[in-house]
């Protein structure tokens, strides 16, 4: 077995071992309190890090500007394309799933393979692409969170000001936010980790090491399986993969790329799982409303749904993954990623079409034999 197999199976058996765990984990206090690590601590020191291990490279800069444009095309994608497979325009379902599908984790379900099959060349580029991402999910998504969240709430009627306010004091309440804009600072300082007090590299170090298997087990001890919702977010993630696709063929087509490598790059990037951080912004949502009383059934967000992306979207994107390093350079041609990329958005949208065809024809009044002769016999 690849040690990048090993990598995703060890990932995988943690959020098994979270999933076995719920019966352990029963009440809301523990989930909270696992929640809260993560959130308060993990994370936080896990963003840290990676930005204050940045190397940025100017010529390579395009790198995450293109990843920030693939977040821009499947947030417009999944707006225009969710109301056609059912869901409701301004449901807390929609909502999740608007937050989630542009969203990258290449860290868990990409970078291992990565590093197993092009080397540390094409890790080095991924790492940098990830900047764009990195800066989609911890910002960009956070506002549109937010948006969200007054839109849901009937708080557009405040003004400008207001709503500044009330957003600058919920992003510095956030460990997270204040986490990036220390290390900000720090960059602009001239710093890096490094130039920390050993003590505090040492520690905020150790923080960031537990994220990884705590992320998973919480996924594991938070999710619901219920058939028809996995059913239904795998249809989603399906033409979530087949929109990559394409926009990866598009790509290759219009760029030269120096390199086979950076090709396939360019194809499996954009198949990484759902990232945990745009849940970590619906946590944050659901804190307010908490302080506001709302229910969760009036909630923005659907937190359950979010979980079961998250449960979903590894194991799928590592099978993609590694679908398309297993094929040799079957990949590199635009024709064959437009070709997988149609077949895989079709899957999810044929069966609503038909749903659709037979429902036209069920309201379409029937005429039976006699009524058609009496009516031709009247035109006469």
């Amino acid at each position: 077995m690849s040690l990048a197999l090993q990598k995703t199976c060890s990932l995988l058996l943690l959020i098994l071992i979270g999933y076995l765990l719920k019966n352990r984990l029963v009440k809301d206090d523990h989930k909270k309190g696992l929640k809260t690590i993560i959130l308060d601590l993990a994370l936080p020191a896990m963003i840290f890090v990676a930005l204050l291990k940045i190397d940025i490279d100017t010529e390579l800069m395009f790198l995450p500007l293109l990843i920030l444009a693939w977040n821009a095309m499947m947030l417009i994608s999944s707006k225009m394309v969710l109301p056609l497979l059912g869901f409701k325009k301004d449901s807390a379902e929609t909502r999740t799933w608007l937050l989630m599908i542009p969203s990258l984790a290449p860290g868990l379900s990409c970078f291992p393979f990565l590093l197993e099959y092009l080397g540390e060349d094409a890790l080095a580029w991924g790492a940098l692409a990830d900047i764009g991402n990195k800066v989609y999910v911890l910002i960009f998504s956070y506002l549109f969170a937010m948006s969200m969240y007054y839109k849901n709430f009937g708080l557009g009627s405040r003004s400008n000001g207001q709503k500044v306010k009330e957003l600058v004091i919920s992003m510095f309440k956030e460990p997270i936010n204040m986490v990036i804009i220390v290390a900000l600072i720090i960059l602009a300082m001239g710093y890096r980790l490094e130039n920390l007090p050993g003590f505090i590299g040492e520690s905020v170090l150790m923080l960031k090491d537990i994220m990884t298997p705590l992320v998973l087990l919480f996924i594991g001890v938070s999710v619901i399986l219920k058939r028809e919702q996995i059913q239904k977010i795998a249809s989603v993630l399906i033409l979530r993969a087949g929109f990559s696709f394409i926009i990866s063929g598009i790509f290759i087509s219009l760029v030269d790329l120096p390199s086979e490598a950076a090709i396939l790059l360019a194809v499996v990037f954009p198949l990484s799982a759902c990232s945990f951080w745009p849940f970590a912004h619906m946590s944050a949502v659901r804190q307010l409303e908490r302080d506001k009383e709302v229910t969760v059934e009036e909630g923005t967000f659907n937190l359950e749904l979010g979980i079961n992306i998250l449960a979903v979207s590894l194991p799928l994107s590592t099978v993609l993954i590694l679908g398309v390093f297993s094929s040799g350079s079957y990949f590199t041609f635009p024709s064959h990623l437009f070709a997988i990329g149609g077949v895989l958005v079709a899957l999810p949208v044929i069966p609503r079409l038909l749903i659709w065809v037979r429902n036209l024809e069920f309201s379409i009044p029937f005429i039976n034999e006699k009524e058609l002769k009496d009516s031709s016999a009247e035109s006469r």
